[in-house]
């Protein structure tokens, strides 16, 4: 008889998980998906081409309910779930259905931060987080209308981007002195902000939010160092946080995120957490890498296969805002390292290469990304570069058939 397995979370994670453990263990579990969200499970990276209406918001589910019915998994979704009983080893759900388990997985994710400003409830102040906050943004983001974005991190010039391709007028607010500082060095943010600005994006930095203007509705949004903002629409992209209430209410051990160890185990027997909302060694991935990473090493331990997850290099591969950038390990580097830069501002390209004891161990690209995965593979691998050195900045091709050469 197969053990019952319930997975509360119904995003990429979890589905992720759900593909790595029945092809690994078909049939060895009863497993049932427990969803927030009244839809399928879809690739949240995608939420801002919904908003630039490039695609529908139904092509970016990233199973159709085939699949899952093909697998014998049961979804169970926009019910939330508001009890893990761990004596009793059952969960609740809202409207009063318990479902028992024998195995529980937590992939929960994370929410949108809220910043608690005056007149952060007016109508207009929207996060920019799932599927119900894109319907938002395009039923008020139409030609004509002014839109500030607060926060200039991946998430809020991902929906800078959508909401400039629906047709507004976009200002972009960060409260650092550059753009996407956790992926980027300053001159890397500086070109990107050159490229958002050609696009028509407007870039304010050193911008500290104080007051969302407006008394019926949003008018703007006031700096504390005086400047304002004109707005119709105000979208808060400050940053993400776990979702933690239902393991703390459980009584599982938590800091920012459900505390897990290499196996992916919480603190209480046959409960995991995978992906945003768990902290591993100290640290929360906000990626979808780390997550299916985790989830590929908890489907091996849960098929029986002994598995250790020990952490991710943290990487970033994206388009944003139609500019291409890459970022990976330590791409700032220190005394003890030696950066190789290649730039070209007439095609608005940037590479920073970070090399350490004849190793890669850094890499950041903007507007070219092709060799992106290359440079992934030698962090990743340790393989040294001492005789790709001269060459290694202008790329693979060009650096092995140099190799080749000598």
């Amino acid at each position: 008889m197969s053990e019952p397995l319930i997975i509360i979370g119904n995003g990429m994670a979890a589905t992720r998980l759900v593909e790595e453990l029945t092809t690994l263990a078909p049939g060895r579990y009863a497993i049932a998906v427990i969803g927030d969200e009244p839809s399928l499970a879809y690739n949240r990276v995608l939420l801002s081409s919904v908003l630039a209406r490039e695609v529908a918001p139904n092509d970016i589910e990233l199973k159709p309910a085939a699949w899952w019915q093909d697998r014998g998994v049961t979804l169970v979704y926009g019910r939330r779930a508001v009890e893990i009983d761990t004596r009793a080893r059952f969960v609740r759900l809202r409207g009063g259905v318990k479902l028992g388990y024998g195995k529980l997985v937590i992939a929960t994710g994370s929410e949108a931060v809220r910043l608690s400003l005056p007149g952060a409830d007016l109508p207009g102040v929207v996060t920019f987080r799932d599927k119900a906050d894109v319907g938002t943004l395009l039923s008020r983001a139409r030609p004509g209308s002014r839109a500030v974005v607060i926060g200039g991190g991946l998430l809020g010039l991902e929906a800078a981007y959508g909401l400039m391709k629906a047709g507004a007028e976009v200002s972009v607010v960060h409260l650092m002195d550059r753009l996407m500082e956790r992926q980027l060095d300053p001159r890397a943010a500086d070109l990107l902000k050159a490229a958002l600005e050609a696009r028509g994006i407007q870039v304010l930095l050193n911008g500290e939010s104080e007051a969302i203007q407006g008394r019926r509705k949003v008018a703007g949004l006031r700096l504390k160092d005086g400047r304002n903002v004109p707005a119709d629409l105000v979208v808060m992209a400050v940053g993400i946080k776990p979702n933690v209430r239902l393991a703390r209410s459980a009584r599982l051990e938590v800091n920012r995120g459900i505390v897990v160890g290499d196996d992916l185990s919480t603190s209480t027997p046959d409960i995991y957490a995978i992906g945003e909302c768990a902290e591993h060694r100290g640290v929360c991935y906000g990626l979808v890498e780390p997550a299916y990473e985790q989830a590929r090493v908890l489907a091996r331990n849960l098929a029986g296969q002994a598995a250790c997850y020990s952490g991710s290099l943290l990487a970033t591969n994206l388009k944003v805002s139609g500019v291409n950038v890459f970022s990976a390990g330590d791409f700032i580097g220190d005394t003890d390292t030696e950066p190789v830069v290649l730039t070209d501002p007439g095609r608005q390209t940037y590479r920073k290469l970070v090399i350490r004891d004849g190793l890669l161990v850094g890499a950041v690209l903007v507007g070219d990304t092709s060799d992106a995965l290359w440079y992934l593979d030698l962090i990743r691998s340790g393989r040294p570069v001492s005789a790709l050195r001269d060459s290694l900045v202008f790329g693979r091709a060009f650096a092995e058939s140099e190799a080749q050469a000598a």
